[in-house]
């Protein structure tokens, strides 16, 4: 938001130069992000001054010359070469002495030196307009007032506007500071805190009357709750032209091209007073102003000679033919003031926040007038406002009011109320502030206070406040004004030590984030808005559950993730296109789901592998990852959360062509397996993709408490190995069931180390090679323990399997 200094003092009288006000505004939370200069005439018309021509003739060495002498009121005339043909003695002229910088229509500059042309000395420039940047004019010299004095500064006589501009980074809730009036406001707080005692200058319309009743244009509310005030005036005999100089300027120094006469003065009200207003073309209104919906599906073309298709709950002004105007946002093509308009319907009103904010995305339309109208602006000003900008018109266009005010305000935005504990404002800000001093605080924003008591005042904060409804909300603006500078600190340092559990979601995520990046993963965060067609590539998804955004930046995010593969499968994807293949990805994010009971979230970790296992290399080539890599990262990550006893079962989701799931008791904790092709080409992947998904808050749930170990032992294990002959069908889950179920205490680890199926063996036979790893924790085997154990195994694996050995 930009606010003009000279502006601003229009409202608050000050000397206080601009840092010091900038510093103040910032401390008062309207930062200051930059403070810019600005003058009508880029440069100022320095070093340029009015001169009066004493001699003028021929040059004689060229015939479109002439050689002047011109006293620019220094005491010593000095002589200008000048080529213009209206040059003559007696003018007074405009004079660029030695030192002035010029700048042409392109912004370039130039400096005047002095120099010879043909021979003849020349101290200076007499100037054309369009050298100066008052005009387009290039006919000859600027010929000015006879009664002016030599040496007089051109800025003066041209009043060349210089001011400085305040670039504020205005927070959202801060729907009041969005004018110089509002701004004014706050700044006079800050002065009054300060020591500075200054009034609010608030501009008159006392002159403001009726001339003659000969215009009245009916108006009907018919969204009450859409427009709670609505207020209207007719303006007669008008003449649309170029504003006038001040107006320009005013306008142009925070960065508003002026367009009209009429149109300006709305945008210069919008920016003085913080009310947006509209002018509608009176000649152009069929019948009544009608403030409504309209159908759903209604063409309506705006300003910017776009087409819109309105929407049901869209709020529009519209006459007895169609809609005219969105309420708030943007005005029509057809009802707008032009140069041939005579006479206008001026709209001020208070339109509902909710409702401006969501026709202005559902459009995406940003105007000045929805940027307010959508954070809230003042219900108590819309008839001043309207007034303000009448006067204004009348001002710099003529014409006469031609009726009364239409002012229908169906209920009554009340203010606010607010109790405020003294005690609580101390607690808060941790240090005493004197009552009187808060009461001046709030007197100073236009809180009134109603009733004062030992324990605290009674306050009515007033309608235009929107952020402002809550005692702690009170407090801050006491605090912002009182100044958070001149709240002392401690130099005493507290601590205190909190007991926090060992199962919180972000240590585990923290400790499975550092374990999967040691391993070579990397966590992406992906958009929770996706496109909704995603859900067609699993019958699992179901499109009723997707919870669909009201109003989507586009198409392909309007709809919250019901899975987190397809964002997963999109990063792949990206990373493919641009020669990234080898790809091993973690994230931790929600799924989104819309039930008849209502909607849920679901927080879930999802882990992705695709591509080679390593790096190429002369020692170590290439080798594509595989199912039991991966299946080998998710067991890690169960044993590194200490959860134990698990089970293995079918996988149940559609999105895999193999895979298998992991849970205890009838809680799955993941799902993990090979996606699908077909899901894989709509990616446009063609290497397989291996993915796993956490079932997050089961995964939390089942983590034990208590963290348990055992002593390292000090006593050697013993490694026996055993070559088995045995059927084609018999797995190896079944010899480690029984070898299990055969030593259940000192047999620690068995491990399947070769596989052989092929010559030299019986027909339906195979060979498995495993090794056991015994130890006792009390003691040292002996061969006899270990011979008698490893007897026990063969005997059982010959007994229930059939094996024999090789």
């Amino acid at each position: 938001m930009k606010i003009s200094y000279n502006w601003l003092k229009q409202f608050i009288k000050t000397d206080w130069n601009s840092e010091e006000t900038a510093a103040l505004l910032t401390d008062l939370g309207l930062e200051v992000e930059v403070v810019e200069k600005y003058q009508s005439i880029k440069g100022g018309l320095e070093g340029v001054v009015v001169g009066h021509v004493l001699t003028c003739e021929q040059h004689p060495d060229a015939d479109r010359l002439k050689v002047t002498t011109v006293d620019v009121g220094t005491g010593t005339p000095i002589q200008v070469v000048c080529g213009a043909s209206n040059v003559a003695a007696g003018q007074k002229v405009p004079v660029a002495t030695i030192g002035t910088v010029l700048y042409d229509k392109e912004g370039g500059s130039f400096s005047i030196k002095k120099g010879k042309i043909r021979g003849q000395e020349s101290y200076g420039m007499i100037c054309a307009e369009d050298e100066l940047g008052l005009g387009m004019g290039h006919d000859g010299i600027m010929v000015l007032d006879q009664d002016l004095a030599p040496g007089t500064p051109a800025a003066k006589v041209f009043k060349i506007e210089n001011d400085e501009v305040f670039e504020i980074g205005l927070t959202p809730n801060r729907a009041d500071a969005m004018s110089h009036l509002g701004t004014a406001r706050d700044l006079r707080a800050g002065l009054l805190q300060n020591g500075v005692s200054v009034e609010l200058i608030t501009p008159s319309v006392s002159n403001f009357r009726v001339d003659m009743r000969t215009l009245k244009i009916d108006v009907k509310v018919d969204a009450p709750l859409l427009a709670p005030r609505y207020c209207g005036v007719t303006i007669s005999g008008i003449t649309v032209k170029p504003s006038p100089t001040w107006l320009q300027d005013r306008l142009k120094a925070i960065g508003i091209n002026p367009k009209n006469n009429i149109v300006d003065v709305t945008n210069y009200v919008l920016h003085d007073l913080g009310q947006p207003l509209h002018a509608f073309d009176a000649a152009k209104i069929n019948g009544k102003i009608h403030v409504k919906t309209v159908e759903a599906g209604t063409k309506f073309t705006t300003l910017d000679d776009v087409e819109r298709t309105l929407h049901e709950e869209d709020l529009m002004i519209c006459d007895d033919k169609g809609p005219m105007c969105i309420a708030g946002v943007f005005g029509g093509q057809n009802s707008g003031v032009t140069n041939n308009t005579t006479s206008i319907f001026l709209e001020s009103a208070y339109f509902n926040p909710v409702s401006v904010r969501k026709t202005a995305k559902r459009h995406q339309l940003n105007t000045d007038a929805s940027f307010r109208f959508e954070r809230g602006i003042d219900p108590t000003i819309t008839a001043y406002a309207l007034k303000r900008a009448a006067l204004l018109i009348q001002e710099v266009a003529g014409g006469n009011i031609t009726s009364e005010i239409t002012d229908i305000y169906t209920k009554k935005i009340e203010d606010f109320t607010v109790f405020l504990n003294f005690d609580k404002v101390t607690k808060i800000i941790g240090q005493k502030i004197p009552k009187d001093t808060i009461k001046q605080i709030l007197v100073s924003l236009d809180i009134k206070v109603n009733s004062v008591s030992d324990a605290g005042l009674g306050l009515t904060i007033p309608a235009y406040r929107v952020d402002v409804q809550r005692e702690i909300d009170v407090i801050e603006e006491i605090l912002r004004v009182y100044g958070y500078n001149k709240i002392d600190f401690s130099n005493k340092v507290n601590a205190t030590i909190f007991n926090a559990p060992r199962n919180e979601d972000y240590k585990l995520q923290n400790i499975v984030g550092n374990q999967l990046n040691s391993q070579g993963f990397h966590e992406i965060m992906a958009n929770s808005l996706t496109t909704a067609s995603y859900v067609q590539l699993s019958e699992m998804l179901k499109e009723e559950h997707n919870v669909t955004m009201l109003n989507p930046l586009s198409n392909d995010l309007a709809t919250m993730r019901q899975s987190l593969l397809f964002s997963g499968l999109e990063a792949i994807a990206y990373n493919i296109n641009r020669k990234n293949s080898d790809l091993r990805l973690f994230e931790f994010g929600k799924t989104y789901h819309k039930f008849l009971s209502g909607y849920e979230e679901h927080k879930h970790l999802t882990l992705f592998l695709t591509g080679n296992k390593n790096q190429e290399n002369w020692t170590n080539p290439q080798k594509p990852s595989d199912f039991f890599l991966f299946k080998g990262y998710v067991e890690g990550l169960f044993s590194r959360l200490g959860i134990q006893k698990t089970q293995s079962s079918p996988v149940k989701s559609d999105v895999f062509s193999e895979g298998i799931a992991i849970g205890t008791g009838h809680n799955i904790l993941v799902e993990f397996g090979v996606v699908k092709k077909s899901i894989l080409k709509h990616f446009g992947i063609k290497q397989e993709v291996f993915y796993a998904d956490f079932n997050w808050e089961t995964v939390l749930k089942t983590i034990p408490n208590k963290i348990k170990f055992t002593e390292i032992t000090k006593y050697p294990e013993v490694r026996r190995d055993l070559a088995l002959l045995i059927d084609q069908n018999v797995g190896y889950d079944s010899i480690y069931a029984i070898a299990r179920q055969t030593e259940k205490s000192l047999l620690k680890d068995i491990n399947l180390f070769d596989v052989y199926e092929g010559n030299n063996l019986p027909e339906g036979k195979k060979s498995y090679a495993l090794s056991f790893i015994l130890q006792d924790d009390s003691k040292t085997l002996t061969d006899a323990q270990i011979d008698k154990i490893m007897g026990k195994l063969q005997k059982n694996f010959e007994t229930e399997l059939g094996a024999t050995l090789r």
